[in-house]
């Protein structure tokens, strides 16, 4: 192979003439000759060395560290050297990748519900129960608050809200269908559970605002009948209203 100016070694490994001058000054990597007008001259050896230098130093072995290893004059044992560095390293690549990975599968899963989401995991009922509750508590700090939350659910959170409001629907059915009476330890616990389910996640829902839910059960004929109807238990939304109305009675409010 032909010599290199300090120019063409510079070009060829991707590093400035000032680095290569400087490790010249410290004798890391000395150029086998000059030209007569002082020009340094690199020969196949001399990049062989260097070689070995900038694997070193993308493994963040100090100029000191790196004199001592080349010293040594040892090939096998800098091979091994950097083979077990480069591993260390590509474990930590690999657990920094599993922990993006992580984070990026829970940011795309639970990315924000559009109204059609909404309507596909709620069914159509969402909008009138959505226009309803507005409609009468717009201008409320907890309908402020409850829009808040909602904004911050991604469909992950919305799944799981789902998830508990379909238990508590379910645990005030059973007792409806039951004949237990609305003021039952049963149906007052569920109603509970409806309140504390408010509570969590929207907004908070004392027992005395927790009446006012209520009261929406029956406030519409037309959300009662869907209501009913969506369960096939005509009385349902009545019996719920009276359960969370006898719930918020037993704590005084």
């Amino acid at each position: 192979m032909d010599e290199l100016t300090v120019g063409d070694v510079a070009e060829r490994y991707g590093i400035t003439i000032r680095t290569l001058h400087h490790y010249d000054d410290i004798g890391l990597v000395t150029p086998s000759r000059r030209t007569a007008s002082g020009y340094r001259l690199y020969a196949a050896a001399d990049l062989t060395r260097l070689s070995q230098v900038i694997v070193y130093r993308r493994l963040e072995f100090s100029l000191d560290e790196i004199t001592s290893l080349l010293d040594e004059g040892d090939v096998v044992s800098h091979l091994v050297r950097q083979r077990e560095r480069v591993m260390s390293r590509l474990d930590e690549a690999k657990n920094l990748i599993e922990a993006i990975d992580q984070a990026l599968e829970k940011a795309m899963t639970n990315t924000p519900m559009t109204d059609d989401d909404m309507r596909e995991l709620f069914g159509d009922g969402f909008d009138d129960y959505q226009a309803e509750a507005e409609q009468k508590w717009g201008e409320t700090a907890e309908w402020k608050e409850s829009q808040r939350r909602a904004r911050s659910y991604g469909r992950d959170d919305w799944i799981q809200i789902k998830a508990e409001g379909e238990a508590v629907e379910k645990a005030l059915s059973d007792a409806f269908r039951a004949g237990l009476s609305a003021d039952s330890e049963e149906a007052m616990n569920a109603a509970e559970k409806h309140r504390l389910h408010v509570n969590r996640w929207f907004y908070d829902c004392p027992p005395a605002f927790h009446r006012n839910l209520g009261d929406m059960y029956v406030s519409d004929p037309k959300y009662v009948a869907t209501y009913d109807e969506s369960f096939g238990l005509p009385g349902l939304a009545a019996y719920c209203r009276e359960a969370i109305h006898a719930n918020a009675d037993r704590t005084g409010t």
